[in-house]
């Protein structure tokens, strides 16, 4: 098993006035090395979380374990974490070497150091020749990789990021999500960012922790997280689907809305309440094979998302959303009658173990 490097235990914060807290008992562990995305919409206590892990905050109760050391009352300046802001948060008066050397001046490295460690952190960003710019010359992308470094040139014990990649552009923030798993991956620093986007969670973490309402809902894989929700926010916040609920009829039969069959995979006894989903690119169109699931409806709404096609079919009471390739030959057209078939293993049990 692989080390602990950070051991979240328990912790709650409770803000003066407040009637709940805005974290509530949350716990959590994260090996040496990996990346973990703290995830959920906003107000759900994600930033929070990392900023009492910063020092920044402190904790009403519970405990922040770095390398088997409690740190919870640990002032900020000794935590030796490096800290990368929404906001960037570089010193405009200041080149870029300045501004990731500030600090080492803190530390009271020696200059001659502090000038070889600069050099190696602008070429592991790929910022190479670009020290003596001052900090408007850069780019949106150039500056968030000097940010980076200077929080990667203190050799921190954590690096922590607050939503790093919210004020670039769709491209740009594409590449980014690239070059800061890239930069984790070849430094093997331990890694925490706190996000609301599920496609930048999904691409970059090892692990992500699903935050909502101030308490962790699950922490997993992406894959655990995605194809094995533990409850219905999970399952509706990473990814669309639809839900149905219902009633296990046999081993792998449930009968849900509509007094429509549907099988799944998984362990649910009979006579218990289930909640099953299926994900839009899970559904096919039929072509009259036998498939154990079939919705017969009416495309009532399509998009077209160039290599993707989805479009909503209604099938009595349900309203299905489909992803189909576009490439997939003949389409529906919206007003058209069409089949959709999923099999027994892409339905989805809310709840099951990860497996």
């Amino acid at each position: 098993m692989a080390e602990q490097h950070v051991i979240i235990d328990n912790l709650v914060k409770t803000y003066a006035g407040a009637q709940k807290p805005s974290v509530d008992h949350v716990s959590f562990s994260l090996p040496r090395g990996e990346m973990l995305a703290l995830l959920g919409p906003s107000g759900c206590g994600k930033t929070t979380i990392l900023r009492m892990i910063a020092g920044l905050i402190d904790p009403t109760s519970g405990a922040i374990r770095v390398d088997g050391k409690d740190v919870s009352s640990t002032p900020v300046y000794k935590r030796n974490m490096g800290m990368v802001f929404q906001a960037y948060a570089l010193f405009p008066h200041m080149t870029v070497a300045e501004n990731i050397s500030f600090g080492l001046e803190m530390r009271n490295v020696g200059r001659a150091e502090r000038e070889e460690r600069v050099n190696k952190a602008l070429d592991l960003v790929k910022l190479t020749g670009l020290g003596a710019r001052k900090v408007a010359q850069l780019s949106g992308g150039q500056q968030q990789r000097a940010a980076i470094a200077r929080s990667l040139v203190i050799e921190p014990e954590l690096l922590l990021l607050d939503e790093p990649l919210s004020n670039l552009d769709a491209k740009l923030r594409d590449e980014m999500r690239d070059e800061i798993r890239e930069i984790q991956a070849r430094t093997g620093v331990t890694a925490i960012f706190v996000t609301h986007d599920q496609d930048e969670a999904l691409s970059m973490a090892d692990r992500l922790a699903v935050m909502s309402n101030g308490r962790l809902e699950q922490i997993g894989t992406p894959r655990q997280i995605f194809d094995r929700p533990q409850t219905e926010f999970v399952a509706s916040f990473i990814g669309a689907g639809t839900f149905f609920e219902g009633e296990a009829v046999e081993p792998g039969l449930a009968v849900v809305d509509d007094l429509k069959t549907i099988r799944f995979t998984g362990t649910a006894p009979v006579g218990a309440r289930v909640k099953l989903m299926i994900r839009p690119h899970r559904l096919r169109l039929s072509e009259g094979a036998a498939i154990a699931n079939t919705f017969k409806g009416t495309v009532e709404h399509i998009v077209y998302r160039g290599q993707i096609l989805t479009m909503n079919v209604r099938c009595g009471k349900k309203l299905l959303q489909a992803d189909l390739p576009t490439h997939a030959g003949s389409l529906p057209e919206k007003g058209s009658e069409v089949t959709l078939s999923v099999a027994p293993e892409d339905v989805t049990l809310i709840g099951e173990e990860a497996r």
